[in-house]
């Protein structure tokens, strides 16, 4: 955990001082104590990072005052030394940093991350200031239930601290949170089960006699739910799961919820090594899927809109593009959008793609984007956003001149690890920014890559 000191000869205002300004002048005792930067910031730079996290007020004593999570820490924490804090967020927090001596912060690597953890935080520290979240019972949890086949909830703190659990028939194993308003936990949760299915109040579990081993395969009796059909249950209503199997996928559910990410990474590259060894290439396989989605964490729908930037009459729209293939077979292409700093999921596009002769990088790529302006009636791009190299970024600004559209075109060349190196082509618009470059292009990448995955279940099913 890194820390930000805040150090000062003078006490804390009392309630007095603080109704005839001294909230102000702590802020400004604070404010002075940071080390400034060029141009007065208060941060050095590298101190707080622009990242993801949780952060930390404290008091002389390094009591914890205050918890609050943050998209971008540096930017959050900054905002605390607003002139005008008791109007911009309460008078309350102005008198917290009143008190408030130093700051401490805990990165995280995506907000998903940050929610949880600040969660169980004041949880378990209870600090003076977030008195929300210890005094109403009003705020959600998630709830795991002390079952065979226990189900992920998501719960009242007013319920579990009443008897109203009991009166549903169902006893609670754990919870999570409580979690406070606008913290999007539904969200949140949706993001969770794509990486760890589970059971919900939909799913009635298939008992089998052999339940306590799993074959891995649907019986006959059992209909499976509505999540199963879209890979968000994990077979408990069809018997494809045993129990012993489903506790594990609990377990680890609880481990990311718990905050121990790392813990719980070093768990399933084990468990993975250990199948692979022993041949179980296919279960091999699916926790090898859950590594990586677990590290690429795609949690861009919490991102709070009181966040983003505002808007122009002239708003900036990205579209990216990107290819998958298996074995040269099932070649498919999708395409995603950013505007204004935000993904726009209702314009995603998928294309199935025909036979290619040649490079399917450079066909590919030519297919798509014919396709694509064949569509007038869809929002033309201020920048188009290909993964891949020169010859990528060649092939779609040969398209677009082809078609007789001026549309810049950038390509984000990846490492040998396929993390973003450098870009290729001129950005001409000052009000498109990188990072809204690097999330179109991870969106595509994702995009595209489920998309390939539905075919090839499906080009299986069509060849058994």
């Amino acid at each position: 955990m890194a820390s930000q000191d805040m150090q000062t000869g003078s006490n804390h205002a009392s309630d007095s001082s603080f109704v005839k300004g001294g909230a102000e002048s702590a802020r400004r005792r604070i404010f002075k104590s940071l080390p400034a930067s060029e141009g007065g910031t208060p941060f050095r730079k590298g101190r707080i990072p622009d990242a993801p996290g949780v952060y930390f007020f404290m008091n002389r004593q390094r009591k914890v005052l205050y918890v609050g999570k943050a998209t971008s820490l540096r930017s959050r924490v900054r905002s605390y030394f607003a002139s005008n804090i008791a109007e911009k967020r309460s008078t309350w927090i102005a008198k917290m940093l009143t008190e408030a001596k130093s700051i401490d912060f805990r990165k995280t690597d995506s907000v998903l991350e940050a929610i949880l953890l600040e969660a169980d935080l004041i949880k378990k520290l209870q600090p003076k200031y977030n008195t929300d979240l210890k005094d109403d019972k009003s705020f959600n949890c998630i709830g795991i239930t002390d079952e065979d086949f226990p189900r992920v909830l998501l719960i009242r703190s007013h319920d579990i601290a009443s008897k109203t659990l009991l009166t549903l028939n169902f006893k609670l194993l754990t919870y999570f949170g409580p979690f406070p308003h606008g913290t999007k936990l539904s969200e949140a949760l949706k993001i969770i089960r794509k990486i760890f299915p589970f059971r919900d109040n939909r799913c009635t579990p298939c008992i089998l006699p052999h339940s306590s081993v799993s074959g891995r395969r649907r019986s006959a009796g059992c209909k499976p739910c509505f999540n199963r059909q879209i890979g968000l249950c994990p077979g408990t209503c069809t018997g494809e799961i045993s129990k012993v199997e489903y506790k594990k996928v609990i377990r680890n559910l609880t481990l990311f919820l718990s905050g121990k990410k790392a813990q719980l990474l070093t768990h399933i590259e084990k468990e993975m090594k250990s199948l692979a060894k022993a041949e179980h290439f296919e279960r091999a396989g699916e926790l090898k899927r859950q590594l990586f989605a677990l590290r690429h964490i795609q949690d861009v729908a919490l991102i709070q809109t009181n966040n983003q930037r505002p808007t122009t009459g002239n708003q900036e729209r990205i579209e990216a593009y990107d290819l998958s293939h298996f074995g040269g077979k099932n070649i498919v292409g999708a395409m995603t959008v950013v505007e204004n700093g935000l993904p726009k999921t209702g314009d995603y596009r998928m294309f199935k793609l025909c036979a290619i002769n040649g490079p399917h990088e450079v066909k590919g790529i030519e297919e798509i984007l014919k396709r694509r302006f064949k569509h007038a009636e869809w929002p033309f791009p201020s920048l188009v956003v290909v993964d891949g190299n020169d010859v990528q970024k060649k092939t779609a600004e040969r398209v677009l001149k082809t078609l007789k559209l001026s549309i810049p075109v950038v390509a984000v060349v990846k490492d040998n690890k396929h993390k973003p190196e450098r870009f290729l082509g001129i950005m001409n618009s000052t009000q498109i920014k990188k990072q809204d470059i690097l999330l179109a292009n991870s969106e595509a990448h994702r995009f595209v890559l489920r998309f390939q995955r539905k075919q090839r279940k499906l080009s299986h099913i069509d060849t058994v």
